[in-house]
């Protein structure tokens, strides 16, 4: 009778154990093939984007959950929180400064759009008519601010030091030569949008262009050229680069559906980088 007894807790600790690594497993390939993504994303081009991104996925069984900002800072914090499974909304420079400024850990992959910046006004319509002594707004971003200074310099309006050029770091402090006196104005990239009235020119990222009714093409007096080194990109974090999920998550960006909404919807404005 006792060695029934003990034959039968013998059993029921057996089963007991196979359930719980079997519970075990099934959480750890969860963990590792989710089906429900927190992606964050800027305003404007970017949640349009991802409502196409979002039906590509879904057919591969993946859910996108898109979280929209309206600030550059805050879509890498909150990836490296762990609020956000990923973002997409940035270039390589800008993450590499963020991860170097703030230390994050939050890896590029997969490429998405670029975004050519440009130069707007509701004072000129053409860059030849900059006066002298005109203010000039930029970003106050280290890597959008050095993107603004460089187009300022293609077009000829100042010069700067030739080694924040290959270090790609210039801030107005490295301005050499402005023959046209002009005022530089650093300001928060969702503010410029607004300060138009009050500057002559100012320095606008596409999405939030886009949101103050600006195309590249009809309204900018200055702009970048497509081919840019600029192209914008999904991010997650380190531990999580090679996950299933994360390659699902490329796959449908960068499907056909998702390559053919950009071009016709946006007529050059954003041009796809994969």
């Amino acid at each position: 009778m006792l060695h029934t007894v003990r034959r039968r807790a013998a059993m029921i600790t057996a089963i007991s154990l196979a359930s719980a690594a079997l519970l075990a497993s099934h959480g750890t390939l969860h963990a590792q093939d989710k089906k429900t993504l927190k992606v964050g994303v800027s305003v404007g081009n970017g949640d349009q984007i991802f409502e196409v991104v979002k039906k590509v996925a879904a057919r591969d069984g993946l859910a996108i959950e898109v979280v929209v900002f309206n600030d550059y800072q805050l879509p890498n914090a909150a990836l490296a929180a762990g609020d956000l499974d990923a973002n997409a909304f940035q270039h390589q420079p800008f993450l590499d400064n963020q991860n170097k400024a703030r230390g994050f850990d939050i890896v590029p992959v997969g490429l998405t759009i670029t975004a050519p910046l440009g130069f707007y006004s509701r004072k000129i319509k053409s860059i030849d008519a900059l006066p002298e002594g005109a203010t000039v707004g930029i970003q106050n971003d280290p890597s959008n601010g050095n993107r603004a200074l460089l187009l300022l310099q293609e077009a000829k309006l100042i010069t700067l030091k030739p080694e924040a050029v290959k270090n790609n770091n210039a801030t107005p402090l490295d301005v050499v030569s402005n023959p046209k006196k002009l005022k530089l104005v650093p300001l928060d990239a969702a503010q410029l949008p607004r300060s138009l009235d009050d500057l002559t020119i100012a320095s606008i990222n596409n999405d939030y262009a886009e949101k103050a009714g600006l195309t590249l093409a009809k309204d900018a007096v200055i702009k970048e050229s497509p081919q840019g080194p600029y192209a914008n990109l999904i991010a997650v974090r380190r531990a999580d680069k090679d996950k299933p999920w994360a390659k699902q998550l490329v796959k449908a960006y960068q499907s056909a559906e998702v390559k053919s909404f950009i071009e016709t919807k946006f007529n050059g404005s954003l041009v796809p980088a994969f």
